[in-house]
């Protein structure tokens, strides 16, 4: 993440080159793009640590997008024209931290910047990590499944992690490398030998995996299962045996 830069998705040329400009003012870098797919190639590129996004654009729904962002560490604000009760709230529903209506007050709007950018910056602590049965804890570095401890490599539970982080949404199999080892120089189909010893150690069934899904033709996604499709005698067994004492 890019603590000082601000991404603006704005179809209006004027409109998002005032708001460029008030922002490299009170001390900001700014990248500003006309349309969805520049605003997912530069997201990428920058790493914003605020995306400023329209949600009427030339190719797309910008409530997509702020689905698609939330495999990315960054605060979302949504300026919309759509000031109806039901646009603000679908835009809240869809990740956004803020929701300003156009047309707006310039120093209301760099008020909400600079709250949105504080709490980015200073996010609460979150030791650990709660999908169903399966536990991360990020200060020890272990995984429990059924409170189960799972022995996991670092390699392994970095890339869980990034998976986790994005539950819902697909990566591929670059993007999963980039993120889980930055420094890595690895082939991306790498990312297949340690999901499948992932699925080992984590899924019930290996074989058809709850929490590590395959996106045929893009690479994997993170999934949470209901509840009442975990605890079954055999994986107990198998997979996660614990000490029994004889009566």
């Amino acid at each position: 993440m890019n603590p000082s830069c601000i991404q603006i998705v704005e179809a209006n040329p004027q409109l998002r080159s005032l708001l460029g400009w008030h922002l490299q003012q009170t001390g900001y870098s700014v990248c500003q793009s006309p349309s969805l797919r520049h605003a997912r190639e530069l997201c990428m590129q920058r790493k914003p640590l605020l995306v400023m996004l329209d949600v009427d654009l030339p190719d797309g729904n910008g409530l997509e997008f702020c689905k698609w962002l939330k495999q990315y560490d960054c605060a979302i604000m949504i300026v919309s024209a759509r000031c109806a009760e039901s646009d603000i709230v679908a835009g809240l529903q869809a990740g956004a931290d803020d929701y300003i209506r156009k047309p707006f007050g310039m120093q209301e709007l760099l008020a909400r910047v600079e709250a949105v950018a504080r709490r980015q910056k200073n996010p609460s602590p979150t030791s650990q990590l709660t999908y169903g049965p399966l536990e991360i804890d990020l200060v020890q570095r272990r995984v429990k499944v059924q409170d189960q401890l799972i022995e996991l490599t670092p390699q392994e539970f970095s890339l869980l992690y990034v998976l986790a982080q994005s539950e819902g949404i697909p990566l591929t199999r670059s993007e999963l490398l980039k993120r889980a080892w930055p420094d890595a120089i690895d082939n991306p189909r790498t990312i297949d030998t340690h999901v499948l010893s992932l699925r080992k150690k984590i899924e019930f069934d290996p074989r058809q995996p709850a929490f590590i899904q395959t996106v045929r033709n893009v690479g994997y996604r993170f999934n949470v299962p209901p509840t009442q499709a975990f605890v079954t005698e055999e994986y107990v067994t198998e997979h996660l045996p614990i000490a029994v004492s004889s009566s």
